[in-house]
């Protein structure tokens, strides 16, 4: 551990090109150092975009306390327990509100919803990696029930890029607009959820201060937790706008770049260390 560097009591992580190797697997040295983490006494935190439906596959990493920030800080999640904790979900005036805005400025776009339960969608949108759960289809706003944690758009008629940097003018004073890597995907949040507004609340009720927060992220749904965050950490692999935020970089989620910094904490309260555990490096 650097000297300037205040050990943490509490570590923040996103997951995917993040914690998470690029084909969404915990490596076994990751494994290794949320373990001895754990142990000691200093929790970790999931903090994601991923839904609630993506997350039962991580229940064996999670943590003794059981709970991930999900959706970009708009649910809470047990996922030992498979159940939804809280929620921040858009009110459905205000979901009607930017799909009106975004189909009025960008004809072409196609919806799909993410709430505490699973996942709706409008036909025409297409959900990287397959759909995951069962799916509803049509109109977006026949879909509001659940209410959503947060809404998906995509406009294939659009560069991704240009896409994202227009929608987010659009949404911007509706709702929060969050980016997390996905090509061409804007995610919308109620206004005021982010990441670092949940993680926040999640350390007030264990009286955590931001400074002994370490948080560590890739993309720019990610940015508001790291600027909250005491230290903070962008992964090699990282938006540009992440690595040029944060106030430490680290290894590529690829090669263990977060379990590579774990691995410096001081280990005087680890209760039982593991004896494979690889050494820093």
């Amino acid at each position: 551990m650097t000297a300037s560097r205040r050990p943490p009591l509490l570590v923040a992580t996103d997951l995917d090109g993040t914690l998470l190797r690029s084909d969404g697997t915990v490596s076994p040295r990751t494994r290794a150092a949320l373990g001895a983490l754990e142990r000691s006494g200093i929790p970790v935190i999931f903090v994601t975009a991923r839904p609630p439906r993506w997350l039962d596959d991580l229940a064996d990493v999670v943590g003794e306390h059981g709970l991930a920030i999900c959706a970009n800080g708009a649910i809470v999640y047990d996922v030992a327990r498979r159940q939804v904790v809280s929620t921040q979900l858009l009110s459905a005036e205000s979901a009607l509100a930017v799909v009106e805005a975004l189909r009025a400025g960008l004809p072409g776009t196609v919806f799909a919803s993410e709430h505490a339960d699973g996942f709706v969608k409008e036909p025409d949108f297409h959900e990287d990696g397959g759909p995951r759960g069962g799916v509803a289809t049509g109109r977006i706003e026949t879909l509001f029930s659940p209410l959503p944690g947060k809404l998906l758009a995509r406009n294939e008629k659009l560069v991704p890029d240009e896409f994202i940097a227009r929608a987010t003018r659009i949404v911007g004073g509706l709702a929060e607009v969050h980016v997390s890597g996905a090509t061409g995907l804007v995610e919308i949040s109620a206004q005021g959820v982010t990441k670092a507004a949940a993680l926040a609340d999640w350390c007030s009720a264990r009286d955590v201060d931001a400074a002994d927060v370490w948080a560590f992220g890739d993309m720019p749904n990610d940015l508001p937790m790291l600027a909250w965050a005491g230290t903070s950490f962008a992964v090699a692999n990282a938006h540009r706008d992440v690595l040029a935020l944060a106030t430490e970089r680290c290894a590529s989620n690829d090669d263990d770049g977060v379990a590579r910094i774990l691995e410096t904490v001081p280990a005087s309260n680890v209760r039982e260390e593991s004896a494979d555990q690889p050494a820093v490096g």
